[in-house]
């Protein structure tokens, strides 16, 4: 009995135990900041399941070698299969508040555009694994761009717009870690505005045949809100405008657990969310916001940690993917809720509402913990197999 416990926990040696009570501890902040504005909150119910999944899916997935990952023909399967779900969404996927971007279940949904991250991770990791030396070449930052415009484009066109500019900063950042020149790198920022000029006045033919713009009115309406935050406050400018005098109001202290009024009564919306950072700093003050970003700083520089130990590039680069995954949604998130970045509705990693993005997160976690097993039992000739091509 007592070999089959120490065999069972055995299996679960090689796990950073801070990082996953680190994750966990800013998930149960957000369900806290969910259950304090009614006594019955169906949100507070559905995310204990959904963390006890997410959990259970990081123990599960930091079992398995992913070394499989290293094979070009497994990342490309798992890349057109991603691909396929997101044409998929035009046709089944469900349209909640004007974006289908999921597949409704009935008992829960899924997003694929989170999907898609993480597995934009995986191929760009196997693609620069061997091609780092390389980069200098704009070959291989074109080839590598064009993986990450597919899936930017089908979860731009849902709409989601929050989650194609994620697309676009996992690729950058791992562009930029994967060693890009100056040259392209000024090259890149020049298309890049070019693109956003695109999206901003061209129009598009839908699958219905009626022409609108590439950026829809009420995104246009959100940049320019926050060029002038008081041009439409009861508009466009409403959300931004309730969420920058939660972040505020929480003061040094913040007003406790339950009494929020910004959020509790209401006036900020999507606090589950869109704006949980802002209903949370409403409720914990600079002193929670503090412990908050400790959180997050001991998960990422953990997460970087890990990929430095990588057995290969490959296990580096998607570590570091991962990280740049966090710090993307985490800088988007913070920006959005107190006014420094236009709102796009990006969730904050591990701690708001719903199921699709804490399991992906978790998994993205579990599977470095999977790759750190074999890190330091690799033998050279591996590495060397990888960058030789067999």
């Amino acid at each position: 009995m007592v070999s089959s416990a120490r065999g069972f926990f055995g299996q679960f040696a090689h796990i950073d135990w801070p990082l996953l009570v680190s994750a966990v501890t800013i998930s149960l902040a957000g369900l806290v900041t969910m259950n304090s504005f009614a006594p019955e909150n169906t949100f507070f119910d559905r995310q204990v399941i959904w963390i006890i999944a997410a959990v259970s899916v990081f123990l599960l997935s930091s079992i398995f070698d992913y070394r499989f990952l290293r094979r070009s023909i497994t990342v490309t399967v798992i890349f057109a299969v991603t691909v396929f779900l997101l044409f998929l969404l035009f046709i089944f996927g469900d349209v909640v508040k004007g974006a289908q971007s999921r597949f409704d279940l009935g008992v829960f949904a899924i997003q694929p555009a989170e999907i898609a991250k993480l597995v934009l991770i995986v191929l760009l990791a196997k693609y620069f694994a061997r091609r780092h030396i390389a980069i200098a070449h704009i070959k291989h930052i074109l080839v590598s761009g064009l993986y990450a415009f597919v899936l930017f484009v089908l979860v731009f066109l849902q709409p989601d717009f929050g989650s194609a500019i994620i697309i676009g900063s996992i690729w950058l950042g791992m562009v930029l870690v994967a060693g890009i020149s100056r040259k392209h790198l000024v090259l890149i920022l020049i298309t890049g505005f070019i693109v956003v000029s695109g999206l901003w006045f061209a129009p598009l033919h839908n699958l219905l045949d009626t022409e609108q713009p590439l950026l829809r009115e009420y995104q246009k309406a959100r940049i320019l809100t926050f060029l002038d935050p008081l041009a439409d406050i009861q508009g466009a400018g409403y959300n931004a405008y309730q969420s920058t005098i939660a972040v505020g109001s929480g003061e040094v202290l913040g007003k406790g657990i339950g009494y929020g009024t910004q959020s509790k009564l209401q006036f900020l919306p999507e606090y589950e969310t869109d704006f949980i950072f802002a209903a949370f700093a409403e409720e914990w003050g600079f002193i929670g916001i503090l412990l908050l970003f400790g959180l997050f700083g001991i998960v990422i520089w953990l997460v970087l940690s890990a990929a430095m130990r990588g057995a290969s590039n490959f296990e580096t680069l998607f570590g570091v993917g991962v990280a740049i995954l966090i710090i993307s949604h985490f800088i988007v998130h913070i920006g959005m809720n107190m006014g420094l970045l236009p709102v796009t509705g990006t969730t904050l990693p591990f701690m708001s509402y719903g199921g699709s993005h804490l399991i992906v997160e978790f998994l993205a976690l579990g599977m470095l913990m999977g790759m750190r097993k074999y890190a330091r039992t690799v033998r050279h000739d591996d590495e060397r197999k990888e960058f030789v091509g067999i």
